[in-house]
């Protein structure tokens, strides 16, 4: 059940809400048990008051409940209930149903009661106004509104919602054109303070949302725009629920959807960009030549004052060569000096060993 009051939309919402004529009350299927209770018991009454109803009584008996949900149901208003009610007695003045007033009475008690009793859900509260004075909220679940004295001027949904809604074009403080697309994130929390103190809280919300954005565009470089979002965001929000605080609402966050640049400049922005990072890849590979320099550096202290560990490193490059199954292999003098002098991997003794094994065999033969 919604008693929207119609008013206007403003065409930078993206998606906004259907105007809904307002109302004073909405029918619901224990209002039309109601009613369809009272024309029942109208009609049992007509039977033992004055015999058997007539084609006429039960024309109008019938044609009552229907005529009455569908008008009430389009014009839902106490004055359209009155009219009715009016209109009943009249035609059965007019078709002289006899006797008319007993039963006509109970289906005009019915009439009354449909639209007497209101229900709403849980995330929803009824701004009840008597006599046009503030009488209280109503709601959630069943509750009675005084026939003709009362009326729900306004249904406020309590649950977080979003618009979303756009900017107009604006001038950065660079003097760069932008369109600014955004989402807003709020909650009611004081239905009377709402629907009282502001015509149209949402409108109200959308367009201090949109007038805070614009300010924000306008005091900031596009570059600053757009690396710092989550701040300008934040500034965004505070300016606006500082205004909304004192309507009964709450503006929880506000995101920047899109932003949109001349085609020029993306063109330029593009460039900008590949070569802010090409300048970073320069500056880490720098770093990188600097950090292997220094562990060179060091390395080579520790060679120069130890040679058995320059020895041991020699032999790890020659042992890796050799691992790769290379068929040739340049190496340093200074290995190779090493391998005719000292007895590396044992080549000597086997040297020896040969030269032994070749005497014995001659000396045998």
């Amino acid at each position: 059940m919604n008693f929207w009051k119609k008013s206007g939309q403003d065409p930078l919402i993206k998606n906004p809400r259907k105007p809904v004529p307002g109302r004073d009350f909405a029918l619901n299927p224990i209002g039309l048990v109601l009613l369809v209770l009272a024309l029942g018991a109208s009609l049992v009454l007509r039977s033992l008051a004055g015999g058997p109803p007539g084609f006429l009584d039960l024309a109008v008996i019938a044609g009552l409940p229907a005529a009455t949900i569908l008008v009430m149901s389009v014009f839902p208003r106490w004055s359209v209930v009155l009219k009715l009610l009016v209109l009943a007695g009249v035609t059965a003045a007019a078709l002289r149903v006899e006797p008319s007033l007993p039963y006509l009475g109970i289906a005009a008690l019915g009439v009354l009661l449909a639209p007497a009793v209101q229900r709403l859900p849980e995330w929803e509260r009824a701004i009840i106004l008597r006599f046009g004075a503030f009488a209280g909220i109503r709601g959630p679940g069943l509750f009675f509104l005084f026939p003709f004295a009362e009326q729900a001027a306004r249904v406020v949904d309590l649950r977080i919602r979003v618009t979303d809604f756009a900017a107009e074009t604006t001038l950065t403080r660079d003097s760069v054109t932008v369109t600014v697309d955004a989402l807003c994130f709020w909650i009611v929390w004081d239905p009377e303070k709402a629907v009282c103190e502001v015509q149209d809280y949402e409108e109200a919300v959308v367009l201090s949302s949109k007038t805070a954005l614009r300010n924000a565009v306008s005091k900031n470089d596009l570059s600053t725009f757009l690396e710092s979002g989550d701040r300008i965001e934040e500034q965004i929000r505070d300016e606006v629920d500082e205004k909304t605080t004192d309507w009964g609402i709450t503006i929880q966050h506000i995101e920047i959807t899109d932003i949109q640049i001349p085609e020029s400049l993306q063109d330029s922005m593009s460039r900008l960009a590949q070569a802010e990072r090409e300048k970073k890849g320069r500056e880490l590979l720098a770093e990188a030549e600097i950090a292997i320099a220094g562990k060179l550096s060091e390395a080579a202290a520790i060679y120069r004052s130890d040679a058995i560990a320059l020895k041991l490193r020699s032999l790890s490059i020659l042992n890796e060569g050799l691992k790769a199954g290379n068929s040739m292999m340049l190496v340093p003098n200074s290995i190779t000096e090493e391998l005719r002098t000292d007895d590396l991997f044992g080549l000597q003794a086997l040297g020896e060993a040969r030269r032994g094994k070749a005497r014995r065999k001659q000396r045998e033969e």
